[in-house]
């Protein structure tokens, strides 16, 4: 196995971080081989939202390098290459990164038409993936400086599943969030400190720069892009179009995820946090979680605190929304009923705390993304002030 291709030459000075950083063997611990394809979904939380995207894109660069894995190159030239009528169209070049034919894992060999200087007038720039990072040859120095020059002129650069590499080289990652393939987030950590890993996200979007997990995290990332620039219905279609969902849990996520990790067996905080989860519907207080944990309050404030990031009262109505969400997207039950299965008072008091995590209201959340159902006599019911003045209506002390 050769030097790992994190170890890249650094760039220009202030880009990347120094030799010194990283270390010489960010392998060393053995990757397990019975995990899922693809990293838990993502869910949202309650971070800033991410900055702006530009408004649309037209002129679309691939950069592709030498054995790269087939399907993670063709993901955005699917998404944006295809023609496809009342459609946005894309201007999409497949650039060889590293000169002449492109050679991938499975031993097929690409055309791309288009050298590095196809990237200098592109709107939007992706690296789709990169050869595994233990194959130990960098990208060429003309890559990671096309890569910046194209970010220093105001494009939008891209990176899917082990892409994310690649930008980390360049350093234009550095003191950011981003994320990539599960299996290789350890690495990337190691390899990259000054890169904040986010290993349980499938894309994470700071406007300017963005990343997604492997495989088909990089489609949700695409669909994801579509949207932002060119609206809901435009992605729908193209996802239509592609026979994939417009989006799984997370796809609109316009914040970044901090999930519970899994309760382990035996732990009573972890299984009181599995508990909570299978009875959102119930009223709780943090007191009676603290109590049903055997701590204190203080001790389970602080000992969920450190586990999750955030505090007991955030967590459970996140939890609340995000199951709110599930609902919207997989049943046709009225949103009145939505609200209640979720530990919310009524479908007004679920509105705020949906439209403030998610950045619409119910009913537009099941019209974009349901099953087809309709609210009936419901329908609207999320809409509008709560003539009651009351705007929690949440079976949960939320203010702890």
């Amino acid at each position: 196995m050769g030097s790992p291709a994190a170890l890249f030459p650094p760039g220009p000075p202030g880009t990347g971080p120094s030799p010194a950083d990283r270390p010489t063997d960010p392998l060393a611990a053995d990757l397990p081989a019975d995990r899922p394809t693809d990293p838990p979904a993502a869910d949202l939380s309650a971070d800033p939202p991410a900055a702006p995207l530009p408004t649309g894109f037209s002129t679309v660069a691939v950069l592709l390098f030498d054995q790269i894995p087939l399907f993670e190159a063709s993901v955005p030239i699917a998404v944006f290459g295809e023609r496809r009528e009342g459609m946005p169209e894309f201007d999409v070049r497949a650039v060889a990164a590293e000169g002449g034919p492109v050679r991938t894992d499975a031993g097929m060999t690409l055309a791309a038409p288009y050298g590095l200087d196809a990237v200098d007038d592109a709107d939007l720039v992706i690296v789709p993936t990169w050869r595994n990072p233990s194959a130990g040859r960098p990208p060429s120095p003309e890559a990671l400086e096309s890569l910046r020059r194209a970010h220093g002129r105001g494009a939008t650069v891209v990176s899917l599943c082990l892409g994310t590499f690649v930008l980390a080289a360049t350093g234009l990652l550095d003191g950011r969030p981003a994320t990539t393939h599960w299996r290789y987030a350890g690495l990337l950590a190691s390899a990259y400190p000054r890169v904040e890993v986010r290993p349980d996200v499938l894309y994470v979007d700071e406007g300017d720069i963005l990343t997604s997990a492997g495989s088909t995290g990089g489609i949700d990332l695409c669909l994801h892009l579509v949207r932002r620039a060119y609206g809901t219905q435009v992605a729908n279609t193209i996802a239509r179009s592609l026979v994939t969902p417009p989006h799984r849990a997370g796809g609109q996520a316009q914040y970044i995820d901090h999930p519970v990790p899994a309760p382990a067996a035996g732990d009573p905080f972890g299984d009181v946090l599995d508990w909570a989860l299978r009875h959102l519907d119930r009223e709780l207080s943090v007191d009676a979680l603290a109590a049903r944990a055997l701590m204190s309050r203080r001790t389970f404030d602080r000992r969920f605190r450190r586990a999750t990031g955030t505090t007991p009262a955030q967590w459970l109505l996140h939890q609340r929304v995000l199951h709110a969400r599930r609902l919207l997207e997989t049943t046709a039950e009225p949103v009145e009923q939505v609200a209640r299965r979720s530990g919310f008072a009524s479908a007004v008091a679920l509105r705020p705390h949906f439209r403030r995590q998610v950045g619409v209201s119910p009913t537009a959340y099941r019209e974009a993304f349901g099953p087809g159902g309709t609210d009936g006599p419901d329908r609207g019911s999320d809409r509008g002030p709560d003539r009651t003045g009351h705007t929690d209506g949440v079976n949960l002390s939320v203010v702890g």
